[in-house]
């Protein structure tokens, strides 16, 4: 009886057109769900909005949050196109995460030993092609980039880039928003070189956790 209907199911057009939109709504809200988490929870591309608007308030901000917003399409693209083979490849997966420690570790440091001033400003990226290329040096952008595109339903590139796209568009520009208006409020707080070094200090040292968890 359970092989009857099974098959019945499977025979009805309209049944099995039924289901795949349900299993594309369930993996469209999945998929809203890990980008919400994945862009408020803090990471390097936050911490970048979030000192950029500390120094220039939010309009200062908007140049980074569209290079990370294209890089995350340009990621997608690469995921949708290649996504099968990269995480196939073990040796793709630790280079990615290794070349990505060196960096976020590179850029802790940076902002750890330098003074307040143009040093550290300088090894942080900046502007739209600062943070676009500065996507494909980021783990967390790999990561989420490619987990999206392999649990997705198999619809083709075209029509799985059609439904992700606006995603990584509206929620992450919404998101860094929110980073840049928490960096604006802390503007007032730089103009004292003690606050503002420890400050620059807590985001190096974060950077530099966020390394060390990649290696782990």
């Amino acid at each position: 009886l359970d092989h009857s209907r099974t098959n019945q199911r499977r025979d009805n057009p309209c049944v099995a057109h039924t289901d795949a939109d349900t299993l594309l709504l369930s993996s469209l809200a999945a998929a809203s769900t890990l980008l919400l988490v994945a862009t408020l929870s803090p990471g390097p591309n936050n911490l970048v909005v979030l000192r950029t608007a500390a120094h220039g308030g939010i309009v200062a901000a908007w140049p980074a949050i569209l290079g990370i917003v294209c890089g995350g399409i340009g990621l997608l693209v690469v995921a949708a196109a290649f996504g099968t083979r990269v995480s196939a490849w073990p040796q793709a997966r630790s280079a990615i995460a290794i070349a990505g420690a060196a960096y976020l570790g590179w850029l802790g440091l940076c902002l750890l030993q330098a003074r307040p001033g143009a040093s550290a400003d300088a090894a942080l990226p900046a502007g739209i092609a600062g943070l676009f290329c500065f996507q494909f040096l980021n783990p967390k952008s790999w990561v989420m980039a490619l987990s999206l595109v392999a649990a997705f339903p198999p619809l083709g590139m075209v029509r799985t880039l059609a439904w992700l796209a606006p995603l990584f568009v509206l929620i992450p520009t919404a998101s860094l928003l929110l980073w840049a208006v928490l960096g604006q409020q802390l503007s007032a707080y730089l103009h004292k070189p003690g606050l503002r070094r420890h400050i620059d200090r807590i985001m190096g040292l974060a950077l530099l956790a966020s390394a060390g968890l990649l290696l782990l």
